[in-house]
């Protein structure tokens, strides 16, 4: 029976169920006929009903808000005191494990992942606890999404959207802020995570934000159901006995698909074995050592400072490559920003002759020494990143990861914010053909330390740049063997201490003097890619210096990063 109230404002009726008014008494009497029998609003009665007082709640919807926060805890509570339902939320978050790892593969590995960025924790310890965190909300909202279609006597499909829908979003959201994400990639969201002011973890935050909420709309809407008769809730114990409703659910065959998640991520972790075996990682924390080692003053190592000479001449190597008219050419095409350059270059250092490099062609060969060996990978960067040729188009950079690397991501310096947008388009350095074979098996053959790629994979500044020497040295006729000779003195004087601990090895291992040296078998992956670097010249450098504590003086390290 309806209640009738009686105010100074004007009469109304109340539904006793849930307190709310009503001018019309027959709306009232739906409103307690409805709400007696669901124990809820009707959306469509309520539309009719009073508005409420500022501030003004009826004791019926405190109640009911009370009741359900309670049921809301008790229904996930329910659900994963089964172990069958934790089994499956399990399953859900190493299923999206293995596709945020399929999905950083696309880029890097987890070895180069975490060797990148395991040293700046404001970064690296948010990303991961992010993703450990979308992985459990995903793996439970799985589990609350299977349990509410399992036990709802209205098995639609659709039931499920927002659960799907929220996975779905938090997945192309999450994949991997490292440097940018495959799949918002792939869909043509392009470059803009290089761009966010926290590289990306914004997304992972926003992934985790749907997979909670995935979670809270599947859990709120089975605390509903409760009383609903349109979509009861069974009251029905699930065990670990296969049921006759659903004979696919049940441990065996839950096993069976966490045996199948590892089968794909096998091939993962073969590729991480590969990239990062547990001798390279070592010799990795031996280069690190060796080219920060504490010993005696340069001044008193006569073998030390013979080898720094002929790394690193004070008057540098002077090269047969003039700039002609290519930087020039950078600049006309966008590029090259004259002005965001010299605005890096104002707390640096610019000289008036480089200055004159950008607007002026230069016919000077090329001379490069520790002053200059900063801005010069600067000026080949764009060039090597840019330069229109036939073997560009087989790159494992002109993929849907394009503006997601480093050398893309990272070079800010064009007109675009993104160096994706350049990437093979202009023809700066124009080869014939020849020339073309011979830069394209220079470039495959010389390699880096910051990591385990060729000039040909430029997915960094320092293999951009080098491909560009290569390309621009080439197109003036240098032979092969000119090739590999000025791609060492580049990146001798690109990664310092990393060549002169090489030069180190080659005089005490081999007795082999550094203009001795043959610059293919040095530029090659076994003793210039990260990998290669550490394995084949760290460790047994190591054990010299453990021998001769005072061979190598104290080191500033081994080279500069990855960017501009």
């Amino acid at each position: 029976m309806v209640k009738h109230i009686l105010d100074s404002d004007a009469a109304s009726f109340a539904c006793e169920q849930c307190g709310s008014r009503y001018t019309e008494k027959q709306w009232a009497e739906k409103c307690e006929a409805w709400c007696a029998k669901y124990h809820q609003c009707n959306a469509e009665i309520a539309a009719h009903a009073l508005p409420e007082a500022p501030g003004e709640e009826t004791a019926a919807a405190q109640e009911a808000g009370k009741q359900a926060r309670r049921s809301f805890w008790s229904v996930l509570a329910s659900i994963f005191k089964q172990p069958l339902y934790i089994f499956l939320a399990f399953d859900g978050a190493l299923a999206l494990g293995v596709l945020y790892w399929w999905l950083l593969s696309k880029t890097t590995t987890w070895a180069n992942f975490s060797s990148m960025y395991s040293n700046v924790p404001i970064y690296f310890w948010p990303y991961v606890s992010l993703t450990l965190l979308g992985m459990i909300f995903f793996g439970m909202s799985l589990a609350v999404s299977v349990y509410s279609w399992q036990h709802s006597r209205l098995r639609i499909a659709s039931d499920e959207s927002g659960n799907v829908l929220g996975a779905t979003v938090g997945a192309f959201a999450a994949a991997c802020p490292v440097c940018g994400s495959f799949l918002l990639s792939a869909i043509g969201i392009t470059g803009g995570v290089a761009l966010l002011p926290f590289k990306g973890l914004e997304l992972k935050l926003l992934s985790v934000l749907f997979f909670a909420g995935a979670l809270v709309f599947g859990v709120r809407k089975l605390a509903r159901a409760e009383n609903c008769e349109a979509c009861e809730v069974q009251q029905q114990e699930t065990s670990g006995v296969r049921k006759a409703s659903d004979p696919l659910f049940s441990y065996q065959t839950l096993a069976a698909v966490s045996f199948l998640i590892l089968l794909l991520a096998a091939p993962l972790w073969n590729r991480e074995l590969i990239a990062a075996s547990t001798a390279a990682k070592d010799g990795t924390l031996l280069m690190n050592k060796v080219n920060n080692v504490q010993g005696a003053e340069a001044g008193g190592n006569t073998l030390y400072n013979t080898v720094v000479a002929a790394v690193l001449p004070q008057q540098g190597f002077q090269t047969k490559i003039m700039l002609d008219d290519a930087i020039v050419k950078l600049v006309k095409n966008g590029i090259i920003d004259v002005e965001k350059f010299k605005e890096v270059y104002k707390s640096r250092g610019f000289s008036e002759e480089e200055l004159a490099l950008l607007t002026a062609p230069s016919y000077k060969p090329l001379t490069i020494n520790a002053k200059n060996a900063g801005v010069l990978i600067n000026l080949f960067w764009p060039l090597g990143l840019s330069n229109k040729t036939k073997f560009n188009e087989q790159s494992p950079m002109n993929s849907a990861s394009l503006f997601n690397f480093a050398s893309t991501g990272g070079w800010t310096l064009g007109k675009e914010n993104n160096g994706g947008a350049y990437f093979n388009k202009y023809e700066i350095v124009k080869l014939t053909p020849a020339q073309e074979a011979i830069a394209l098996e220079v470039a495959q053959n010389t390699y880096r330390p910051c990591c385990g790629n060729s000039s040909f994979f430029q997915d960094c500044n320092h293999g951009s740049a080098l491909l560009g020497v290569i390309e621009l040295g080439a197109a003036q006729g240098l032979s092969k063997e000119e090739l590999y000779r000025v791609a060492l003195q580049f990146n001798s004087f690109w990664f310092p201490q990393t060549y002169v601990n090489t030069a180190l090895y080659y005089k005490l291992a081999k007795n082999i003097d550094w203009e001795n040296v043959n610059p293919k078998e040095v530029m090659g992956a076994n003793y210039s890619s990260g990998p290669g670097w550490a394995k084949n010249i760290a460790q047994p450098l190591q054990e010299i210096i453990a021998k001769n504590p005072n061979l190598i003086p104290k080191q500033q390290g081994g080279g500069g990063g990855c960017g501009v």
